[in-house]
């Protein structure tokens, strides 16, 4: 069969496919497809090439159709035709034996994605090498594509990018904006306060209603060029290009906070929203996007903590790994019995006598090692552990008094106090928790002292009050811990059924040195009496200090100079033998 040359044809005179085309009115009657192409749904066609001109041998119908269809002569085809020569020519000088390869053109309606297979028909006696070359629409394919990116990036509530989306638009404006040599990028993270609450209290939708109106008031924020982002459930960020640093990042979080200073209308309530800003710059352009997001996302944690703005500092990635870590390892020792309860000796200071122990949570990781409840508690609280920690500290005491009545032989004229934290108050029915701490246990409530702290009672007033009532139904004392730290007035304390309040250490320990703090503890003495309520001074470190306290009327006291925390079976031998000398 004759072959047909093109190599005449302009190149930017492509059809439908992005192959040559031209004057193609004699093609008919110049090719006879065979039986095997014509059978092809694809456009497909025998190709041979000579000189690097690229020659028709064969062709089926949407082959030679894609040739007559397009007449338009552009750019977009130009270069699309080109692309196909430079493909089949660079096979035809390669020794592979196939190759795929896809070809975009821009048309009528939209890009077009076609894509293209070469196979070579190695030479025979009979004739030269030829090419088989098929073609296949894939524009649907690549649009449904394109189309469910969109929706894998987009958060599908506020159409924000989400994100996976936030992360491949920075990419993309750093790789394809016009950047000065000493430009940076930011990253301000957002964390909606009490958002919880307003899902709790009206319900999802309004929760939802709540975040899109908030998206919009952060859109109105942004410059040109800056990337909001929706990349949690109450957790928004901000990309922002820099030209001045921190100034340029102060000026777009005040301009956040006048965007959400007005309330927002909810149903038939006004909601007032407040965040929680952090911030993380880049040091250069090629800082990893993603450890600067995650930075901000470190100072955003802990402005939820400070209430306010905090700038990434070096130090708080660390810092907030760590706490993952703990996290992740607290979470599994809570469900393999990975902590224990120290109990630290409460002494009555005008007998000397053990009045009782307050139960101390310690914990020793096989990973992190010796981990302080100063550390621990607070990641208990922020992720939610605080639950199940209170409560296995709650029926870990409850049974450890169960076990001394039991080496004993009878009830030990001693109690256990058993920390509250106000997480847990809002979070827990900590009423039900110990009463099912008492029930199996088998002990008295009044045995079993809850200690509370004064910003636990601020927090929620009522449901505190509602609280305090069911614990003394229980029969159960209620102290308040680390008295004088916090806002409790005498109205509250006369109204509220508390028995013991705690004076902080930070009073107790210096009252020796410091004339202020001895008169502060003489107050809330003299308070305490007139109350009818009971004391116990902590931080107990020395003699003189335990003298004074006795001298001054206090009731109780803990501290090192009496004993430090104990383990269970150390606590008992330490009362058993205190108790024998007291009664010999």
């Amino acid at each position: 069969m004759k072959a047909m040359s093109v190599r005449s044809w302009p190149p930017e005179q492509t059809s439908g496919l992005p192959l040559p085309g031209g004057d193609d009115s004699h093609l008919p009657h110049m090719i006879g497809a065979s039986e095997w192409l014509t059978a092809l749904s694809q456009a497909a066609a025998i190709l041979s090439c000579e000189n690097n001109a690229i020659n028709i041998v064969e062709a089926n119908g949407p082959f030679l159709k894609a040739f007559r269809e397009h007449r338009e002569r552009t750019a977009a085809t130009a270069q699309a035709s080109a692309e196909w020569r430079a493909r089949v020519t660079g096979f035809a000088q390669s020794d592979r034996d196939s190759e795929s390869f896809e070809i975009r053109r821009d048309g009528k309606l939209g890009p077009e994605y076609f894509l293209c297979t070469l196979g070579r028909l190695r030479a025979t006696g009979e004739r030269a090498e030829q090419f088989l070359f098929t073609a296949i629409d894939r524009t649907s394919e690549r649009t449904m594509e394109k189309n469910l990116r969109r929706e894998l990036l987009s958060d599908g509530l506020t159409a924000l990018p989400n994100r996976t989306g936030f992360g491949e638009e920075i990419d993309d404006r750093l790789a394809n904006g016009s950047w000065p040599d000493n430009a940076q990028f930011g990253i301000i993270a957002i964390d909606l306060s009490r958002f919880s609450r307003v899902n709790e209290s009206l319900g999802p939708m309004a929760g939802d209603e709540l975040l899109i109106t908030v998206a919009k008031r952060l859109k109105s924020c942004l410059r040109q060029g800056d990337v909001l982002a929706r990349i949690g459930g109450n957790d928004f960020a901000i990309f922002a290009r820099l030209n001045n640093g921190l100034s340029d990042s102060l000026q777009i979080v005040q301009r956040i906070r006048e965007a959400l200073s007005s309330p927002i209308r909810l149903s038939d309530l006004q909601i007032r929203v407040d965040c929680a800003i952090g911030c993380a710059l880049s040091t250069h352009l090629e800082d990893d996007p993603d450890d600067v997001v995650r930075k901000a996302q470190a100072a955003v944690k802990i402005a939820k903590r400070t209430g306010k703005v905090e700038i990434y500092r070096n130090g708080v990635l660390k810092e907030a790994q760590r706490r993952f870590s703990i996290e992740s390892r607290l979470r599994d020792a809570l469900a393999h019995g990975g902590l224990t309860l120290a109990y630290q000796p409460l002494i009555h200071l005008q007998t000397g006598e053990i009045t009782g122990f307050e139960a101390l949570a310690r914990w020793d990781d096989p990973e992190l090692g010796h981990v302080s409840p100063v550390e621990f508690v607070p990641v208990a609280e922020e992720s939610g552990l605080i639950t199940p920690l209170g409560r296995w500290a709650a029926y870990e005491a409850a049974q450890a008094l169960s076990r001394w009545d039991a080496k004993f032989g009878q009830a030990l004229p001693v109690g256990v106090n058993v920390n509250l934290s106000p997480i847990q108050m809002a979070r827990d029915d900590v009423a039900s928790m110990f009463e099912e701490a008492l029930r199996y246990s088998g002990i008295g409530g009044h045995r079993l002292t809850a200690e509370l702290t004064e910003s636990a009672i601020i927090a929620d007033p009522d449901k505190a009050r509602k609280l305090l009532f069911a614990l003394k139904d229980l029969q159960m004392p209620i102290a308040m811990d680390d008295f004088g730290t916090g806002f409790s007035n005498l109205a509250s304390l006369h109204s509220l059924p508390i028995d013991i309040l705690k004076i902080d250490r930070s009073f107790v320990s210096n009252m020796l040195e410091d004339h202020d703090k001895a008169v502060i503890v003489r107050t809330i003495l003299s308070l305490a009496e007139s109350l009818n309520l009971r004391v116990t001074a902590e931080g107990i470190e020395t003699q003189e200090l335990a003298d004074m306290l006795q001298k001054m009327g206090c009731w109780q006291g803990q501290g090192y100079y009496f004993a430090r925390p104990m383990s269970e079976a150390d606590a008992f031998d330490y009362w058993r033998v205190r108790w024998n000398f007291e009664t010999i």
